[in-house]
């Protein structure tokens, strides 16, 4: 439990490293999704976005810039929100599945980094009732090459600490899928 709250954590002050743009910001949100998949693994990653995700809808200004609530999960960007669970749960199954390694967990986190932006751009289309080319403009394109830098920083990172983590024994020591690099 503390782990995941940890990472709770974690997501939440990344998400207040911003950069603005006009519809959606860039944010350390996806970067911090990325390390705690890749670090903690489908189950407990997931659990720490879900209770990023809960407390920030109780109203704790948790989302990017110290913002919180309902409002905005339903709101233009709360497709990108509400992606970061199955993105999470994605990234650590994957990994679960292969190996702990770096080129698995970079793999990992750019296909999760695709879920994000489909499924965040669907929502900004629908909510926003943009054209497929607005939608795309304003939710996709922008974030293509931060959001590999961020898979990359998550995949590399991510499998570091993992392994560090590891060595102290403060995860579970599972010989089989933690690989080498």
């Amino acid at each position: 439990m503390m782990i995941i709250s940890i990472f709770t954590a974690i997501i939440c002050i990344l998400a207040q490293v911003t950069i603005p743009l006009p519809i959606v910001p860039i944010t350390g949100q996806t970067l911090a999704i990325g390390l705690a998949a890749t670090i903690l693994g489908s189950r407990k990653g997931t659990l720490a976005v879900g209770l990023y995700l809960i407390l920030g809808a109780v109203g704790l200004p948790v989302f990017a810039g110290m913002s919180g609530g309902v409002g905005i999960i339903v709101g233009p960007t709360g497709g990108y929100l509400l992606s970061y669970l199955p993105v999470a749960f994605l990234t650590g199954f994957l990994l679960e599945k292969t190996k702990f390694t770096i080129f698995n967990a970079i793999l990992a986190n750019i296909l999760g980094m695709i879920l994000t932006l489909v499924l965040g751009t669907l929502w900004l289309k629908v909510t926003l009732s943009l054209t497929w080319t607005a939608a795309f403009y304003s939710g996709s394109a922008p974030f293509i090459l931060v959001g590999l830098i961020k898979a990359f920083l998550a995949g590399y990172l991510g499998i570091t600490v993992y392994q560090r983590l590891k060595s102290a024994r403060l995860l579970p020591v599972n010989t089989k899928k933690s690989g080498s690099y």
